[in-house]
């Protein structure tokens, strides 16, 4: 025979009430559950943020930098070079400008007049052509130049040299022809100096000069030449 005796209320009060408390510490763990899953994504998405910000900074300080000087030969074979690649660069507010080029030796040999003739396009340098990379606007001997990479060439004479900036650079640095002069950006003229002492290599420096101003010297043989670099825009002197 089934018990038909009425349950005892005490014990279904107390099934309820574990019941109850069952349910309620269900609750509270899904609860905990989302908040730690929301916690975790919202920490992600802060991290990925801030990586995303960081990045942007670095590619934003990347930008304000020269690129390297670039030849076009292998490391071992640039060191073996009887002009070996040399380069200058100066620091202009945020920025660097850097001037790469082949540095000859004159071993003997009258240069300028003689190696160097006067009246005829030199590449100021030897192999590639003499390069300057600018990473802002600026000015160069009074020619004004858009940031990028110029390459340098000049035309001696006794009293007087014409500096040219050629919008080409991928090239080898003769011949200087007709199709090469068409790429001329600008040109400016220096008067030359007479060194006190020869200099057997050629050398280039670019030395600041105060404000935004750097100076460029070419130096080779008994003769010596310098011009300004003015970096102008934003981060520099006025436009």
């Amino acid at each position: 025979m089934p018990d038909t005796r009425p349950a005892d209320p005490s014990r279904i009060a107390a099934f309820l009430a574990t019941l109850a408390v069952l349910a309620l510490s269900a609750g509270v763990a899904a609860c905990s559950s989302g908040d730690a899953a929301s916690g975790s994504a919202a920490d992600r998405s802060a991290a990925a943020t801030e990586a995303g910000s960081a990045d942007a900074g670095s590619g934003a300080a990347d930008a304000q930098e020269a690129p390297g000087c670039r030849f076009q030969a292998p490391e071992e074979e640039l060191s073996g070079r009887a002009s070996p690649p040399d380069s200058a660069s100066v620091r202009l507010g945020d920025a660097t400008a850097t001037l790469c080029y082949g540095a000859p030796s004159a071993r003997g040999r009258q240069i300028m007049g003689g190696l160097v003739p006067y009246g005829k396009p030199w590449r100021l340098g030897a192999n590639e052509p003499t390069t300057l990379h600018l990473p802002f606007a600026a000015e160069l001997g009074g020619v004004r130049l858009e940031p990028g990479s110029y390459s340098l060439y000049a035309i001696p004479g006794e009293t007087e040299w014409t500096v040219v900036v050629n919008g080409d650079t991928d090239r080898w640095g003769i011949p200087i022809d007709e199709e090469v002069r068409a790429a001329d950006v600008g040109s400016f003229t220096v008067k030359p100096d007479s060194l006190a002492e020869p200099v057997e290599r050629l050398t280039m420096s670019m030395e600041p000069a105060g404000g935004d101003s750097a100076r460029v010297t070419v130096r080779w043989e008994r003769t010596g030449l310098s011009f300004t670099l003015r970096r102008i825009g934003a981060g520099g002197g006025k436009s």
